[in-house]
Formats: structure tokens, sequence, C-alpha cells
């Protein structure tokens, strides 16, 4: 029978094996044998890095008021998570830490948990000038945060994000886009994986968010590769292959050498899921998985 049709009780099973739950709800312990495939997939990934690429590896956190000046506090303020401390002298905070409500007192910092791998590389990418000719490649990743309605095995709140990111020309970037569409389902083939492309939206908030899902939808600005991975959901997004126009550059100033508005577009992997979907499809004794899949994983 093939991992990929596992009753639920087994899948359920599965995952208990790989990832321990926290108090903390959708956030878990990973075991190592997890941990071996996520260092797998991220060697992979990084053998498909096209040339002149810049990389970059970002802490979970980043600075507020960039993440402010990006639009992501109109677009997802459900989502987002802000890093709070206790501030004061040390006789206050003795005496905050002994009541039961110390955690009104807290204090907004100037950091937020990053919600994505590549908002912290745009303002990077500014600072460097004026947009080459060729264009700016950068490859980045991050552990991020959202806080999630829901908490099932494969939409957690802390999970890992790699990204590949283009700036440059309009048809650039879409060539860019077009060229890892077709790539990605090449890479998921090598890794055994079922999977599909499909348009998708990001999830906006409030009753505006949803004429913006039907625009970015209508532009086509938005793909996924959707991997079947729990028995009780839809299939899940385990790669993403976005434009995002001018939006970044007009925040950021990002232009080309003729002084054009640069566009951006970013391929993104979800490494956790990606992991995940490997495990339900070739099961958890690795000296099993086919011998192709291994290579590639260099497992």
């Amino acid at each position: 029978m093939l991992m990929g049709h596992l009753p639920e009780d087994e899948f359920e099973s599965l995952t208990r094996s790989l990832l321990l739950p926290s108090p903390g709800r959708g956030v878990y312990a990973r075991t190592a044998l997890f941990e071996q495939v996520v260092e797998g997939l991220t060697t992979f990934i990084s053998r498909h890095r096209e040339p002149e690429t810049q990389v970059f590896r970002f802490p979970p956190v980043m600075s507020r008021s960039e993440l402010e000046r990006s639009g992501y506090l109109h677009s997802f303020p459900n989502l987002l998570g802000g890093v709070s401390c206790l501030e004061g002298s040390e006789a206050k905070i003795r005496a905050v830490v002994e009541q039961p409500d110390w955690a009104n007192e807290l204090s907004a910092t100037e950091l937020v948990l990053s919600p994505a791998a590549c908002y912290p590389v745009y303002p990077i990418a500014a600072a460097l000038g004026p947009i080459p000719a060729r264009g700016l490649m950068f490859d980045v990743a991050a552990d991020c945060f959202r806080h999630e309605s829901t908490h099932e095995i494969g939409r957690l709140q802390s999970f890992r994000m790699r990204e590949f990111v283009c700036v440059g020309r309009p048809e650039q970037v879409l060539e860019f886009r077009t060229r890892w569409m077709f790539l990605a389902q090449r890479l998921a083939n090598q890794l055994g994986l079922e999977h599909s492309i499909a348009p998708a939206s990001d999830p906006f908030f409030g009753k505006g968010g949803k004429l913006a899902a039907m625009s970015q939808l209508e532009q086509s600005l938005k793909f996924e590769l959707l991997v079947p991975l729990n028995p009780k959901e839809r299939p899940t997004a385990c790669m993403s292959f976005n434009c995002h126009r001018d939006h970044f550059s007009s925040v950021w100033d990002l232009a080309t050498e003729n002084g054009d508005k640069a566009h951006t577009g970013c391929v993104a992997f979800g490494l956790d899921r990606l992991a995940l979907a490997l495990f339900k499809t070739h099961g958890l004794e690795l000296d099993k998985w086919p011998v192709g899949v291994r290579e590639n994983l260099s497992i």
C-alpha cells in the first residue's frame, strides 16, 4: 500500500514518531531522524542554487519597523508575533515575576518574529544600490513564526523556510518564477513525491483581504506545489512561487540601472512540510527508501 494513502490512524502514528508535541500548540520537538531528512533537503536544495546567488541566513527575529514598512502588518496582522520583555529596575522585575499575571507587564521591543525568510533581504538589496542588468539573486533561510488559528501537523506555528529570491526587471522575475515552477516539479519527482501545481492566494486579513486574494488569483501572482500530506485535509502547499511585482520596490526604492522600479519574486520551500511528505510517502526506515531518493538527499 502506498504511504500516500495511509489510513488516518497510521498517519498520526507516523507523525508521532517524528515530532513530539509541546505545551505550545503548533510547536514540536523534532527527532534526530526528522532532522536528518531536513538536513538532506537543505543540501539537495543548495545543489540547485543558481550562479552568483548571494547567501544569507537570518535569525528568527527581525526589525519591527522594517516589517511594518513592508506592509505585512496591514495584510496579515492576525499571523504576526512580537517580541516582548520585562523592563525596569531589578527590584521591579523581581516583584513582577512573583505575580501570576506577570505577562501583563511585558513591553513590546523593536523585534518581531520573522513571518517569512525573505522579508529582511529587501532592505539589504536596496543598500547595494541600483540593480545590475543581470539582476540579483539571493538564497535566504530562517526559522519563521505565524500565529495560525489551527495547529494541524502540517501547519506549525514555528517552522523553517528556505527561499530563492530574484530582484530585477519584470521579465527577469517572471522568467525566474516560470523556470522554478518547472524545476520544482522535477525536484519533487526526484524525491518520489506525488504532487500538483495550482494557483493560490495568501490568507489576507479581513474583508479587504478577500479582494486582495481575488486580485492575486486573477493576476496569477502565486502558485503552489501541493503534496497529499494529511488524510483529513486537502493537499498541503510544500513550495510556493510568487511574483510581488513592484511592491517591495515601492517600499525600499529598489531601482534598475536605468531608474525603473525593479520587480521581485521568490520560490519558497517549506522544509518541515517537505520532510513530512517524504516520510509519509516512503516510511520511517530510511534504508528502505528508493535508492535515487536517498542519493538525492545524501542519506
